[in-house]
């Protein structure tokens, strides 16, 4: 997993737009990168409309916001439009990204073993190195956690 004081990992993924975008497109600007286990569920729900609820302070702070998922574009489509979501979300159906991250984890949950995003939120400063990495909070924290990160909270 990358750490503090990294160069973040540079990558090409479709957005809901079918669009591709890499995060060298975003040098010169503060990025709030965070992945997310899966579209329309509930805490990354809570967690997707809490960064659209704080989106205003964080374009404030110079930041960009990118949300990443196995999910399709289809389904980022129905999710952003479902809950006015206002940033990209990112398309990584093969998780590659994830895995270039760490982010990419065997979990478990009631009683069953499977592979998925473990919910991260990396800070990314106008040079591309990373400045905060937010790990195994609650998905309502993370906005707050990445504005704290900025110097906004």
């Amino acid at each position: 997993m990358p750490k503090v004081g990294d160069v973040a990992p540079d990558f090409a993924l479709v957005d809901h737009r079918g669009e591709t975008v890499r995060l060298s497109d975003f040098r010169g600007r503060k990025v709030v990168l965070y992945f997310y286990p899966k579209d329309d569920t509930p805490g990354c729900t809570r967690e997707a409309c809490r960064f659209r609820d704080d989106y205003q302070r964080l374009q404030e702070a110079g930041a960009v916001v990118l949300g990443v998922s196995p999910d399709p574009v289809e389904s980022h489509v129905k999710f952003r439009e479902k809950y006015g979501l206002p940033f990209p979300l990112l398309s990584d159906p093969d998780h590659q990204v994830a895995e270039r991250y760490g982010v990419w984890k065997e979990k478990r949950m009631f009683g069953r073993t499977y592979w998925g995003i473990d919910r991260t939120t990396f800070v990314i400063d106008e040079e591309g190195r990373i400045v905060k990495v937010i790990r195994g909070v609650k998905p309502e924290e993370h906005p707050q956690r990445a504005l704290k990160a900025l110097g906004v909270a």
